[in-house]
Protein backbone atom coordinates (compact mmCIF):
# COMPACT_ATOMS: atom_id res chain seq x y z
CA UNK A 1 0.00 0.00 0.00
CA UNK A 2 1.19 3.49 -0.74
CA UNK A 3 0.55 6.56 1.37
CA UNK A 4 0.62 9.93 -0.34
CA UNK A 5 2.32 12.87 1.29
CA UNK A 6 -1.08 14.59 1.27
CA UNK A 7 -2.63 11.66 3.20
CA UNK A 8 0.18 11.96 5.69
CA UNK A 9 -0.44 15.69 6.07
CA UNK A 10 -4.18 15.33 6.59
CA UNK A 11 -4.42 12.05 8.49
CA UNK A 12 -1.06 11.99 10.23
CA UNK A 13 0.04 8.84 11.99
CA UNK A 14 -3.40 7.30 11.42
CA UNK A 15 -2.55 6.94 7.71
CA UNK A 16 0.60 5.01 8.60
CA UNK A 17 -1.17 2.84 11.16
CA UNK A 18 -3.93 1.99 8.67
CA UNK A 19 -1.38 1.00 6.02
CA UNK A 20 0.59 -1.14 8.46
CA UNK A 21 -2.54 -3.00 9.58
CA UNK A 22 -2.42 -4.99 6.33
CA UNK A 23 1.30 -5.27 5.57
CA UNK A 24 4.69 -4.94 7.28
CA UNK A 25 5.83 -1.93 5.21
CA UNK A 26 4.22 1.05 3.52
CA UNK A 27 5.62 3.35 0.85
CA UNK A 28 5.16 7.11 1.11
CA UNK A 29 4.91 8.82 -2.25
CA UNK A 30 5.64 12.47 -2.84
CA UNK A 31 4.30 14.08 -6.01
CA UNK A 32 3.58 10.65 -7.45
CA UNK A 33 7.06 9.21 -6.80
CA UNK A 34 7.91 6.65 -4.14
CA UNK A 35 10.25 8.33 -1.67
CA UNK A 36 10.13 6.70 1.76
CA UNK A 37 9.29 3.43 3.48
CA UNK A 38 7.79 3.18 6.96
CA UNK A 39 7.44 0.06 9.03
CA UNK A 40 6.68 -1.18 12.51
CA UNK A 41 9.75 -1.08 14.75
CA UNK A 42 9.50 -4.83 15.36
CA UNK A 43 9.72 -5.48 11.62
CA UNK A 44 12.67 -3.07 11.39
CA UNK A 45 14.54 -4.95 14.12
CA UNK A 46 13.81 -8.23 12.34
CA UNK A 47 15.24 -6.87 9.07
CA UNK A 48 18.35 -5.54 10.86
CA UNK A 49 18.87 -8.95 12.46
CA UNK A 50 18.59 -10.61 9.03
CA UNK A 51 21.10 -8.13 7.62
CA UNK A 52 23.56 -8.84 10.43
CA UNK A 53 23.12 -12.61 10.06
CA UNK A 54 23.83 -12.31 6.31
CA UNK A 55 26.98 -10.28 6.99
CA UNK A 56 28.14 -12.87 9.54
CA UNK A 57 27.53 -15.72 7.09
CA UNK A 58 29.48 -13.87 4.39
CA UNK A 59 32.36 -13.24 6.79
CA UNK A 60 32.46 -16.90 7.84
CA UNK A 61 32.52 -17.95 4.19
CA UNK A 62 35.40 -15.55 3.52
CA UNK A 63 37.39 -16.98 6.44
CA UNK A 64 36.81 -20.57 5.29
CA UNK A 65 37.85 -19.62 1.74
CA UNK A 66 40.95 -17.80 2.97
CA UNK A 67 39.78 -14.40 1.75
CA UNK A 68 41.14 -12.34 4.62
CA UNK A 69 44.29 -10.52 5.71
CA UNK A 70 45.80 -10.73 9.17
CA UNK A 71 47.84 -7.61 9.94
CA UNK A 72 48.51 -4.96 12.54
CA UNK A 73 46.59 -1.68 12.55
CA UNK A 74 49.65 0.11 11.20
CA UNK A 75 50.02 -2.41 8.35
CA UNK A 76 46.34 -2.08 7.59
CA UNK A 77 46.53 1.72 7.32
CA UNK A 78 49.66 1.47 5.16
CA UNK A 79 47.94 -1.01 2.83
CA UNK A 80 44.91 1.28 2.54
CA UNK A 81 47.13 4.28 1.81
CA UNK A 82 48.82 2.30 -0.96
CA UNK A 83 45.50 1.73 -2.68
Amino acid sequence: MSITANDLKTKGIAAIEAALDHQPEAVISVRGKDRFVVMDITHYHYLRECELEAALAETRADVVAGRFVQESPEEHVARLDAL
